[in-house]
């Protein structure tokens, strides 16, 4: 009895805590927006003010890397809308290499985080309400989850957000979509690190987003799977022989 108890008493504990976290998130992500803090993660804006930037950075480095770290680890933490013009002012502040590396790691990190706050509040109720449609595919990830992710990180079709979020809801393990998404997402990351050093010459995200370029992409993301599957085919028609 007091054990049972007991079980109830931490099932509402867990349940409270996971609104308490809803709740802060959904402030967060509103006081972005209300304050009109996406003013300041345009493309309009970051051309207008590089040089003052600049001038900043060259004064005060250390600074300016951390505050650009923590404000890119925030906006993919919390899945905002400015993560591509981060990146961009990143290349043009820093250099192609300095922001490479620091995008990779702090973006990766960012988007586990927010994978780990997705599978807390909604990956038990979704495996519960949707478990006989998951089952496939839950077999499927449990064995290759991490080609399917690499190909989705690679595919540029697909919001980052959304990966994540998704992820978060399949038996895929933390571990392995942080390596996976920090291979994967570095394709991608490196094309939008080297268009910010050339940022003078960019007025529109699709300047960046060529058709062409999206199509490479997803024919590299595909390849993966593609090759796998053929590879799987092979080996059962020797079986069959």
């Amino acid at each position: 009895m007091l054990n049972r108890n007991w079980m109830k008493v931490k099932f509402l504990d867990q349940k409270l805590f996971k609104i308490i976290v809803l709740i802060i998130l959904i402030i967060f992500i509103s006081l972005f927006f209300a304050l009109d803090f996406y003013q300041y993660t345009n493309l309009s804006f970051i051309k207008d003010k590089q040089l003052i930037m600049e001038d900043f950075y060259e004064r005060k480095p250390v600074l300016v890397l951390m505050i650009f770290a923590l404000s890119y680890f925030l906006v993919t933490a919390l899945s905002l809308p400015a993560a591509v013009v981060l990146t961009l002012l990143g290349g043009a502040l820093f250099g192609f290499s300095i922001a490479l590396v620091i995008i990779s790691f702090v973006s990766t990190l960012g988007a586990t985080v927010a994978f780990l706050i997705a599978r807390f509040l909604a990956r038990e109720y979704v495996q519960l309400y949707f478990k006989k449609q998951l089952l496939s595919i839950n077999n499927g990830f449990e064995h290759e989850g991490a080609f399917y992710l690499f190909a989705l990180r690679l595919v540029p079709i697909f919001p980052f957000f959304i990966i994540n979020i998704v992820m978060s809801l399949l038996p895929i393990k933390t571990w392995t979509f942080y390596w996976v998404s920090q291979i994967g997402m570095l394709p991608g990351t490196a094309v939008f690190v080297y268009a910010g050093t050339q940022l003078a010459q960019i007025n529109e995200i699709s300047d960046i987003t060529s058709p062409s370029l999206l199509l490479a992409f997803t024919m590299l993301g595909l390849f993966p799977l593609v090759t796998k599957k053929f590879l799987k085919y092979i080996r059962k028609d020797k079986g069959d022989e």
